[in-house]
């Protein structure tokens, strides 16, 4: 298990908070609107009644204790999971009794923003740098690594910020709870960089993160009620006024323009390709790197790079500014991006990636990710995602261990291969793999295969993988290797397999603790109309967080519901069920 320090496994003190916080927790439903009353009260209707009540609050402060805060602030606070950095960030901004929810929403992310970009600045070379003797290649690379993920953060809390002054709140919710869920992702995924780091270090990176993953959090929380409130149709009046002006987001061009068509066909694609690579010389460039220096900024255009067939070895970066781009290949066994930094030798996980997206809206076809970096060398990643709304499509993914790590926002693979070992497909994303080959391989000696790690961290983020529709089965001799479809990595972790073939290989346990001998009662793991020789849940795990669901709850795992994806998919040119 040594070999999994890095991720941050679930530490057994914190479970048990977590547990107590679970139990006490209270949600009270939210009561009926009126129509009739002020906009303050129907604030503290909607949310007042709303409480976690959590005895094990970090800083031991609730409602009761802040009588100089206004009703609203005490209401919305309420909502938290950090009350207290609620009540101490928001309260000495508001100066009236009543204040509306989506002011109190926008002004958390303000809270948020500015403690991440002061967290930025501790992990730049003036801040954390100073004073460190001595720091290994790994650890510096860790900061580097945090530098980068604080930087997408801020990004998206921005995007949150702007789009949360939309003049209609509600058209913009799933894309913010999206946004900031990937921001917390963000936070957390520097934090567990560290995990082999000294305490002092660790504790201190911690610490410097403090606020702003707290405050991410609780902005986070307000969202995701406002998202529950939202079918009141008072509260749908309320939110529709006018909010607050920011810009508004621009919706790229091709989604309603002949670039839509262009995408349907793979000749058409490459034949009007915008940049070509080769390893001939026949195209403009012979690396995929040298291609994207030439796409355009933060273009709302489709640029389209067809990459001939051959093998690849370079480690490709699609970077944040890189939006809306389309890489497509010759094949998923013709076209190959090859790699193999790895743990092992030095890198840390996030950044083994042989093929890692950043930027939105990217989607790629017919095209091979691998990293050859073998067992042996643990984490070794071969395809990373932090893109929102990315699609892969007819793409094959080939590692060991974390083959696939998709990381975070919103993701879709169809007709994928994805081959692995140990934790390969893994992250804190909200992804839906549907009618792919999922295939298990032979581990290093001594190993167990577990196909899934999901990493969801907080309740309110609206993360999660689900597979639908997809073939399990073994790639190689498996009959001595014990194979799971998943452990737990954080206290959230949310899974579900459904409507899948499950090979005879699969233990009848069907999941792996993380640590010790069971799971945090607060993950969601479900299997859902699955068949084949390793579907039945006979013999499955006995743990609280392992659910029996019905069509109605699945259908929450899927495209339209898990990803609000029926227009960006559609856009892509990728096939795919839209439900159950």
């Amino acid at each position: 298990m040594s070999s999994f320090k890095s991720y941050g496994k679930v530490d057994e003190s914190e479970q048990a908070r977590l547990e107590a916080r679970r139990k006490t927790g209270k949600r009270v439903t939210i009561i009926a609107l009126s129509t009739i009353v002020l906009i303050g009260v129907v604030c503290a209707a909607v949310f007042g009644t709303v409480a976690h009540n959590n005895s094990d609050n970090n800083d031991g402060v609730n409602s009761n204790s802040a009588p100089f805060l206004s009703n609203s602030v005490k209401s919305v606070c309420d909502l938290t999971l950090y009350k207290g950095a609620c009540y101490s960030s928001i309260g000495p901004l508001v100066h009236s009794g009543q204040v509306r929810p989506e002011k109190l929403f926008l002004l958390s992310i303000e809270v948020a923003l500015a403690e991440a970009s002061r967290a930025v600045e501790y992990f730049s070379e003036k801040g954390v740098f100073n004073g460190l003797i001595n720091v290994d290649n790994k650890t510096m690379e860790g900061f580097k690594n945090c530098k980068d993920l604080l930087g997408l953060a801020v990004d998206h809390l921005n995007s949150s910020l702007a789009s949360g002054g939309k003049s209609s709140l509600l058209d913009v919710l799933e894309d913010l709870r999206t946004w900031l869920s990937a921001a917390g992702t963000y936070q957390q995924t520097c934090i567990d960089g560290f995990g082999e780091a000294g305490e002092a270090l660790k504790t201190s990176v911690v610490n410097n993160l403090k606020n702003s993953t707290e405050f991410t959090s609780n902005s986070l929380a307000i969202v995701t009620w406002l998202n529950k409130a939202a079918s009141t149709v008072n509260l749908r009046r309320l939110l529709s006024t006018t909010l607050p002006h920011h810009h508004h987001m621009v919706e790229p061009k091709w989604l309603h323009s002949k670039d839509r068509k262009l995408i349907q066909k793979d000749d058409n694609l490459k034949r009007k390709a915008d940049i070509v690579v080769a390893k001939d010389g026949s195209g403009k460039f012979k690396t995929i790197t040298a291609a994207l220096k030439h796409v355009p900024e933060k273009s709302d255009k489709r640029t389209v790079i067809y990459v001939k067939k051959g093998v690849y070895y370079e480690n490709v970066r699609v970077e944040k500014t890189k939006w809306n781009v389309m890489i497509i290949g010759d094949g998923m066994n013709a076209t190959i991006v090859s790699g193999s930094l790895n743990f092992v030798d030095g890198t840390p996980t996030f950044s083994t990636a042989t093929f890692a997206v950043f930027g939105k809206n990217f989607i790629a076809r017919d095209m091979g990710f691998r990293n050859t970096a073998g067992p042996q060398k643990h984490q070794a990643v071969a395809l990373m995602t932090s893109a929102d709304q990315a699609v892969y499509y007819r793409c094959q993914i080939d590692a060991f261990q974390d083959s696939l790590y998709a990381h975070s926002n919103r993701q879709f693979y169809r007709e994928c291969n994805i081959y692995g070992t140990v934790d390969f497909i893994f992250g804190n994303s909200a992804v839906v793999l549907q009618n792919c080959n999922i295939f298990p391989r032979v581990p290093m000696q001594g190993q167990q295969n577990t196909i899934t790690a999901q990493g969801k961290t907080d309740p309110n983020m609206n993360t999660g993988i689900s597979i639908q529709s997809c073939n399990i089965a073994p790639f190689g001799d498996l009959s001595s290797v014990k194979t799971y479809l998943g452990r737990p990595w954080k206290n959230y972790s949310t899974t579900v397999f459904m409507q899948s073939t499950l090979g005879s290989f699969i233990h009848p346990n069907g999941w792996l603790p993380w640590v010790g001998d069971s799971a945090p009662d607060t993950i969601f793991y479900a299997e859902f109309q699955n068949v084949g020789p390793g579907s039945s849940t006979k013999n499955r795990v006995k743990w609280k967080g392992l659910k029996t669901i019905t069509k109605k709850q699945a259908s929450m795992f899927t495209v339209n519901a898990f990803l609000s994806g029926e227009k960006w998919i559609t856009a892509s040119g990728a096939p795919f069920k839209s439900s159950t």
